[in-house]
């Protein structure tokens, strides 16, 4: 398909056509009026607005069953992302690969993340350890971090962070299969 309406798009992602031309307009021109959008093109400018054209490089620290799923994550390479690096801090875990990366200790944090130019911090720890691993993560200069332990981190206005709750998600699912089902 060279060419998709606004209508297509809205009835492929459940939105209505005004709402695609609406959030499309506030990014840019898309698209041609009476024609639609070229998905090349439109795929382009997407992905450029979502920063998908570059590439990031990731570390995962807590490499226990949620951290070795992330870093099993194949789809991360497609959509940027480079994982470069894991950490734990249980011997029985350090030294092990997963996807290729070998999972390194805790005192090497820094030193890694420097020398490799790591951009975005992935926690995976417990809720006791997070806010020390997302401080080291800030005093190391990454630009970014993406939180899963269930934990409301402090990081400073210019570390852009996203927190995972695992248990908002179900709560949500449990809201509309009730609703759904009575």
């Amino acid at each position: 398909m060279k060419v998709i309406s606004s209508e297509e798009l809205g009835r492929r992602i459940e939105i209505t056509p005004e709402q695609i031309r609406k959030d499309l307009a506030s990014f840019g021109q898309f698209g041609k009026k009476g024609v639609g959008y070229y998905v090349a093109e439109l795929q382009q400018n997407i992905s450029n607005i979502l920063g998908l054209n570059r590439h990031w490089k990731i570390v995962i620290i807590g490499v226990g069953h949620l951290g070795a799923a992330l870093a099993n994550y194949h789809n991360f390479i497609n959509l940027g992302f480079n994982l470069v690096a894991l950490f734990d801090n249980n011997p029985a875990i350090i030294g092990k690969t997963i996807n290729n990366v070998q999972v390194l200790g805790m005192d090497k944090l820094e030193m890694a993340i420097k020398s490799l130019g790591i951009d975005i911090g992935i926690i995976a720890v417990p809720r006791l350890e997070a806010q020390k691993v997302a401080d080291r993560l800030v005093a190391s200069h990454v630009k970014g971090i993406w939180n899963f332990a269930p934990i409301r981190l402090r990081v400073p206005k210019h570390v852009h962070m996203v927190n995972e709750d695992l248990s908002v998600g179900l709560s949500s699912l449990s809201y509309h299969i009730t609703n759904a089902f009575g």
